[in-house]
């Protein structure tokens, strides 16, 4: 799970821009606020897993999947990093569980039996 977070790390960083020196092949870029959001939503999850609650971690993972493939569909994201940062959401989403918490138990309140008084109505007139 923390490879996929890594990754989302990684390609944020890329898209925020840096100080390492060009190659003479340019470098696929994501868009500095796609990268920054991403960034942040996976820290989210991260957040989320750290404080052992799965459930928020996959909606949030969930959320960030959305967001990526929505960026994919629109053109928005290189061709080299679309597949590692699809099958790197997939993964991330795929990987966490939610297991809500077991309901309180129901006390069902004492059924106490309705006995009819005696000499009333059962025809002992």
């Amino acid at each position: 799970m923390r490879r996929a977070i890594v990754i989302f790390a990684v390609l944020a960083a890329a898209g925020c821009g840096g100080t390492a020196q060009q190659t003479a092949a340019k470098q696929p870029r994501l868009p500095r606020a796609l990268a920054r959001s991403w960034q942040q939503q996976a820290d989210s999850v991260a957040a989320a897993l750290a404080g052992g609650d799965g459930c928020t971690a996959q909606q949030l993972a969930t959320s960030l999947r959305a967001s990526v493939l929505a960026a994919v569909d629109a053109g928005r994201v290189p061709r080299r990093l679309q597949g590692p940062l699809t099958s790197g959401v997939n993964d991330l989403t795929s990987r966490i569980s939610c297991t809500p918490p077991a309901p309180a138990p129901v006390q069902v309140p004492e059924k106490h039996e309705h006995k009819p008084k005696h000499g009333k109505g059962h025809g002992n007139d």
